[in-house]
């Protein structure tokens, strides 16, 4: 089964075109069309994708709203590769 929902505005409404998808896999941050970041149940490493982890402002906003961390612990952690980059698309 999947479940996908609206992401959270700061203000707590409903953000347009960013979604939290739950598969048997594990979860995804989807912006607009592009995986961003997979999240898998197996407890193995946090993957991002590589050509759009970054893309813009808005995906980066929504992106640390999904892992409740700042961009530059999220750079902290794709060094240390605790992150994994890779193609999610």
């Amino acid at each position: 089964m999947i479940n996908v929902t609206n992401l959270q505005t700061p203000k707590g409404n409903p953000a347009a075109n960013q979604f939290s998808v739950r598969t048997e896999k594990g979860l995804y941050f989807k912006s607009y069309s592009s995986n961003i970041v997979f999240i898998p149940n197996d407890g193995t490493s946090i993957q991002l994708d590589k050509q759009t982890w970054d893309y813009s402002q808005t995906t980066g906003k929504y992106r640390n709203i999904f892992l409740g961390e700042t961009k530059r612990e999220t750079e902290k952690k794709i060094a240390s590769g605790e992150y994994i980059l890779t193609n999610l698309n």
